[in-house]
């Protein structure tokens, strides 16, 4: 039975990812993560059927003996957000660029024939021209936009040099149930909705004009599947954006979102973060061409989903 193993399978994406990967019913998983900023919860369905390693990606000795035998890996793991990596730059360099070395070194070393990554659409930065194409040059603004980006020159390497078969895929404003919403770095929409059903007044930074790409988190998995089975010739050593390639300013979303809530709550406004871009749409050409990638859950519908979802967990 082949091997794959998820890092950071108890995050957000990771845990959704471990799910899917276990309904297949025709994969040994595994899953890494150090538990720091993800739940063990978060893994409540699928606990029973993965091996699960508790480690830190600095930890060679761990490492060694999670890719052991693995076939594939999903690397998932990181330290998120841009707020947090300008606060603490050194941090989260060491989760997002050595721990990501870190693993490819162990991942060499046992043979692993591919690795998928978690990449970022930070990389683009503030540059103009839209929709988001991959062959634009990369113009990083925030600590972790660099730091992902380093990431991905490492992965690319590998594949130049050592022939592993790695596949970034550019992820675009994720969303849906699992995010964290008790952390100040919690993903906008995680935030929003908590605090309207806890009565409170949730905060826009900026004008809210900024636009995003939101991307509910079933179609991430549906393409870190499709990456990981496409031949070789068609993906390796490539980067791809991952979105719905529709533009959402926070003003329309969190109207959307109220009104599913039936809230009648205004939002107030704060300044802008530091390392935040303006706005935000992709591409998907590419990812479609290559691998077949499509929108399996439309940004409305994805919503939907996620605030129902929170709204089972707030009456827990």
């Amino acid at each position: 039975m082949q091997k794959v193993l998820i890092t950071g399978a108890a995050g957000f994406i990771g845990s959704h990812l471990v799910d899917a990967l276990v309904q297949r019913g025709d994969l040994e998983v595994r899953g890494l993560d150090n538990l720091v900023t993800g739940q063990r919860s978060n893994l409540d369905t699928s606990w029973k059927e993965i091996d699960f390693y508790q480690i830190d990606l600095n930890d060679a000795e761990g490492l060694r003996e999670a890719v052991a035998g693995v076939d594939t890996i999903f690397h998932e793991a990181a330290l998120p957000s841009v707020p947090r990596s300008v606060q603490d730059p050194r941090t989260s360099h060491i989760a997002n660029v050595e721990g990501t070395f870190n693993l490819l070194e162990a991942a060499r070393a046992a043979g692993v024939r591919r690795i998928v990554y978690a990449a970022s659409s930070s990389a683009y930065g503030d540059q103009p021209g839209f929709p988001r194409v991959e062959t634009m040059r990369p113009e990083p603004i925030s600590p972790y936009a660099v730091q992902k980006l380093t990431a991905e020159l490492y992965l690319q390497s590998y594949f130049r040099v050592y022939g592993m078969e790695t596949v970034c895929l550019r992820y675009f404003n994720i969303f849906g149930p699992r995010q964290a919403a008790d952390s100040p770095y919690s993903g906008v929409m995680a935030k929003w909705i908590t605090t309207l059903l806890e009565g409170g007044t949730p905060r826009i930074n900026g004008d809210g004009e900024q636009g995003r790409d939101f991307t509910y988190v079933a179609n991430v998995v549906h393409a870190n599947l499709l990456a990981a089975e496409t031949p070789k010739d068609a993906i390796a050593g490539r980067v791809f954006n991952i979105a719905c390639g529709e533009r959402h300013t926070l003003n329309a979303t969190y109207a959307l979102m109220a009104r599913l809530l039936n809230s009648s709550t205004k939002p107030e406004h704060g300044p802008e973060r530091a390392g935040d871009v303006k706005d935000s749409l992709a591409s998907i050409e590419a990812s479609r061409e290559a691998f077949g990638y499509s929108v399996v859950v439309d940004f409305e519908e994805g919503l939907r989903r996620t605030v129902e979802w929170y709204q089972q967990q707030y009456k827990k």
